[in-house]
């Protein structure tokens, strides 16, 4: 049988999960961005394997976001601090980003196409 853990380590793996959140969450960000600047400079394969790092960044972040409802479901309630709350809002900006990034990648895509089609 598993043995309880005390508070202060569930404390500790709070703080872990809130920080998981807000790095990969900003890594998540950064990607995007990247992924961005590369479009403009009409490099698409390399922007689409940024938005696909983006992606890795979130999945890593959602799992930290799981660790901290999985110990809610233990029956830990999660003390919500002014880090965790940031470490949502951090969370939720960089998935809107990442999702309107590569929505911008494909507005860039399509414009260099047909600036090649009028080219020709």
């Amino acid at each position: 049988m598993a043995e309880e853990k005390t508070k202060e380590q569930r404390d500790q793996e709070q703080l872990m999960a809130t920080m998981g959140l807000i790095i990969n969450g900003g890594n998540a960000k950064s990607l995007a961005f990247e992924a961005i600047y590369a479009a403009k400079e009409g490099k698409f394969d390399e922007a689409q394997e940024k938005l696909k790092e983006a992606d890795e960044a979130l999945v890593e972040a959602h799992n930290s976001q799981t660790e901290m409802l999985a110990q809610e479901a233990a029956g830990h309630p999660v003390e919500v601090h002014l880090l965790t709350v940031h470490s949502q809002d951090h969370l939720m900006n960089a998935i809107t980003f990442k999702d309107l990034a590569g929505e911008v990648v494909a507005i860039h895509q399509e414009l260099a196409e047909i600036k090649a089609k009028l080219a020709e």
